[in-house]
């Protein structure tokens, strides 16, 4: 089971990606939106802006996110250190139940281009 600190790292790994990508990737990151990723498994949400590119974690809580974010993505450990690192598609994870992410319309079509 992935820490807590390689869940944090696997974030400011794609907030790395997110900040050098180019074409509609860059576009899509380039939302400014408050941000939450619930991390089942080790009971913490990381809560934070994607904004200017960038993913920008500013906090850390207990249990679910205690505030609805306008990006809100709920995962266990694992499957988000393995999706930074490669090892995991979004996209599957997504639509077999993995991973969830909710989102207004219009940001979920923005962010499809991530997928």
């Amino acid at each position: 089971m992935a820490t807590m600190a390689e869940c944090r790292s696997a974030l400011d790994r794609l907030s790395d990606s997110l900040a050098g990508a180019d074409g509609d990737v860059r576009s899509a990151a380039a939302l400014d939106r408050s941000l939450s990723c619930h991390i089942k498994d080790l009971g913490i949400t990381f809560t934070g802006r994607l904004a200017d590119g960038r993913i920008r974690v500013l906090d850390t809580v207990e249990g679910p996110p205690r505030e609805k974010a306008e990006i809100r993505l709920a995962m266990t450990g694992d499957d988000l250190v393995a999706m930074v690192d490669g090892e995991l598609n979004f996209a599957r994870a997504w639509s077999s139940g993995r991973v969830r992410l909710e989102a207004g319309f219009r940001d979920l079509l923005k962010l499809k281009s991530l997928l």
